[in-house]
């Protein structure tokens, strides 16, 4: 990812520290960037934390010395990703380890399974 361009919804569960620090910093929580990246949250990480205990939410929250209203930010945010995901609002791009001749054949295919990818997403009513 470059610094340009904030990290694609898509891509969210395999975003680097990197790419959530400049997600942070879109969705005005880019205070918190430093901590996450010395915590080393990424987002398979922030893709996991559907399944947190209350014990680990409250350790996460002081860990990274976030605010509650932070964390309900947050985590608004992370479901938004998430609905964009399983409604496939974002364009699909093929990703960097594929090689640039496979882009058309791999975009038609992951357009075909979006709805098979996203349900690793664990996404809440």
């Amino acid at each position: 990812m470059t610094k340009e361009h904030p990290p694609e919804p898509l891509d969210f569960f395999i975003w680097t520290v990197e790419d959530v620090g400049m997600w942070l910093e879109e969705i005005n929580l880019g205070s918190y960037r430093q901590i996450f990246k010395e915590n080393g949250v990424n987002g398979e990480y922030l893709e996991g934390m559907s399944m947190f205990t209350t014990e680990q939410i409250l350790r996460f929250i002081r860990r990274c010395h976030m605010k509650w209203g932070d964390f309900i930010t947050l985590c608004k945010e992370l479901r938004r990703i998430k609905v964009a995901c399983l409604k496939g609002e974002q364009k699909v791009r093929r990703p960097w380890w594929a090689p640039s001749c496979l882009s058309i054949f791999f975009v038609k295919v992951a357009e075909r399974n979006r709805q098979s990818r996203v349900v690793s997403l664990k996404l809440e009513p």
